[in-house]
């Protein structure tokens, strides 16, 4: 495979992509040509390589609480002006990191792009995280300077020099007038970005991703939204509310790629349901990339009657599964709405599989066909057989935009990329005979139940289509004959009654009886990572106090 594009082979299939002689699934996606590795480029030059001629005019980025807003030859101006005060007045130079730490707001676009045209690596993280966790961060990356706000500054440990966003200082370095300095020469194979793993299974990892990942990740989605852009019978201004937070691979990359397509970035500071029904009223937004937990709630809230939602043509979803009764449950309320699913990791640089059409789209439960460029294989986890259409096994996956490694961490490494460049996902997955992948579930969080291995997920979308029940999570729970049984933690519909043997019923009409629940805990919500998924870790940990009440 040369440039993550496999090459010529005669036993692939063309309705699923499998190979029969390597056992492997190849991308049915027309591959998408990307310049040389050889030519020095940078992740910001190239995005803003792409943004249409003449300059779009509607806004780049929008404030979703205040409406300040910044266009696009204001942004091209800003990004360059930034770039030059970072290197003559801050002393940043390529490979240095640069930690942030601060809420979304109209500048953290710019100095993404700013950093990155310089050669630093940025490095953001969750501002709602503790000193501890943030210790641990700038432990893995050893940030040059820190970027922050004066509420988010106080978790940073006191030797790393910091910059505040919210200071004269900072908002100097927009001098129109930027000191003449030579270009930096850079390789796309330097980092790009040191971006925090969600530490739903572990201590939380810091993923090194080159500018070639994002080099390839954006041109990938820039040719298939140009290629849907062609066929459009109808056009509609692209206006897309972020949901996700920027410290995300979700968020980091749909930055990249907003900018690049020329569309507006509407930022919410703190997410907030009613604010942002409220911001795509407003500001008419058209796309909104969503975790499955937001398509649920929009999908049952009663907060969404009434509101002006007209606009909204398509969410993108994803950071975890997403079940077909909420799809289903979704489409009857908002029919005019495409839900296009998306999977992929952190350490995937955010892009391994999507749906890119309505007919696509309609493949509930699936999170699409693997993207263009891009290989993969089905693993059995005990033999290490690689399995072929229909049989369930771990992902691995292999193309352009996989890491470059964990920093700090080599046996993290060496266990999660073999040799051959293969990313082992984790994720229990199959390719169905047309070469759409599901995703069943995280391999380490199977409950083991006697012989049988139950998925967590499958159960937590069962117990979505209930009516009387907001939010669902399934984890296991110590049981001296089975070993592991399934127990469901239970948010409530308001004003809903239903009790614990009224959901274990509703869930035993639908499985074969070893993936029955067997206990049932009400709650008042579920512990949930930024990009949405269950922190069953969380859930594990409270199981002694739940024990007393069962």
């Amino acid at each position: 495979m040369a440039d993550g594009i496999p090459s010529a082979a005669p036993a692939v299939d063309p309705r699923s992509g499998f190979c029969s002689e390597t056992k492997t699934f190849h991308s049915l996606r027309r591959p998408v040509p990307l310049p040389p590795d050889s030519v020095p480029l940078n992740a910001a030059s190239f995005s803003l390589s792409l943004i249409p001629s003449p300059l779009p005019d509607q806004p780049a980025i929008i404030d979703a609480a205040t409406g300040a807003s910044v266009s696009y030859p204001d942004l091209l101006a800003r990004i360059r002006n930034l770039a030059s005060a970072l290197r003559s007045r801050a002393g940043l130079s390529r490979g240095h990191v640069a930690f942030l730490i601060s809420p979304p707001e109209l500048d953290i676009p710019v100095l993404y792009f700013a950093l990155l045209s310089i050669g630093a690596i940025v490095s953001p993280a969750n501002p709602l995280s503790t000193p501890a966790e943030i210790a641990h961060q700038i432990r893995l990356s050893n940030p040059f300077v820190a970027f922050a706000t004066a509420a988010t500054a106080s978790k940073l440990p006191p030797h790393i020099p910091t910059i505040l966003l919210d200071s004269p200082r900072f908002q100097s370095f927009f001098d129109p007038n930027p000191a003449p300095l030579p270009p930096v020469e850079m390789q796309q194979s330097d980092t790009a970005a040191i971006l925090y793993s969600s530490g739903t299974t572990g201590r939380v990892k810091g993923v090194a991703l080159s500018h070639r990942n994002f080099v390839a990740l954006i041109a990938s989605y820039h040719t298939a939204a140009k290629e849907a852009e062609a066929e459009e019978v109808e056009a509609w201004p692209r206006v897309t509310l972020f949901t996700v937070p920027l410290f995300h691979v979700f968020g980091y990359f749909m930055v990249l790629r907003e900018v690049a397509l020329g569309d507006t970035v509407v930022l919410m500071e703190r997410f907030d349901f009613s604010a942002m029904l409220a911001a795509v009223e407003r500001y008419r937004v058209s796309i909104m990339p969503v975790s499955p937990p937001l398509v649920l709630a929009m999908a049952k809230s009663d907060a969404v009657v009434g509101r002006d939602l007209s606009s909204l043509k398509v969410l993108g979803c994803g950071g975890a599964p997403l079940g077909r009764e909420v799809s289903e449950s979704f489409a009857a309320r908002f029919p005019s709405v495409e839900i296009v699913q998306g999977y992929g990791l952190t350490e995937s640089s955010g892009g391994i599989a999507g749906t890119n059409d309505q007919e696509e789209n309609r493949r509930y439960g699936s999170t699409g066909r693997i993207a263009a460029n891009t290989e993969a294989k089905i693993v059995d986890p005990t033999t290490g057989e690689s399995l072929g259409p229909g049989q369930r096994g771990e992902l691995w996956v292999r193309g352009p935009t996989i890491m470059k490694g964990y920093v700090g961490d080599a046996e993290a490494t060496t266990s999660t990329l073999d040799p051959e460049g293969w990313l082992k996902t984790g994720d229990l997955c199959y390719f169905d005979h047309d070469g759409f992948l599901y995703i069943v579930d995280r391999l380490k969080e199977l409950i083991k139940y006697k012989a049988y291995q139950v998925p967590p997920a499958e159960l937590e979308q069962i117990l979505h289509s209930h009516p009387k029940i907001i939010d669902a999570a399934v984890v296991p729970y110590p049981d001296e004959e089975a070993g592991q049984i399934p127990l469901a933690f239970v948010v409530r519909q308001p004003g809903s009654t239903i009790t614990e043997e009224e959901v274990i019923d509703f869930v035993r009409k639908q499985v074969a009886p070893y993936k029955k629940v067997r206990r049932a805990v009400f709650v008042s919500s579920i512990p949930k990572s930024p990009a949405g998924k269950i922190l069953r870790r969380e859930l594990i940990n409270a199981l002694s106090l739940a024990k007393s009440k069962l």
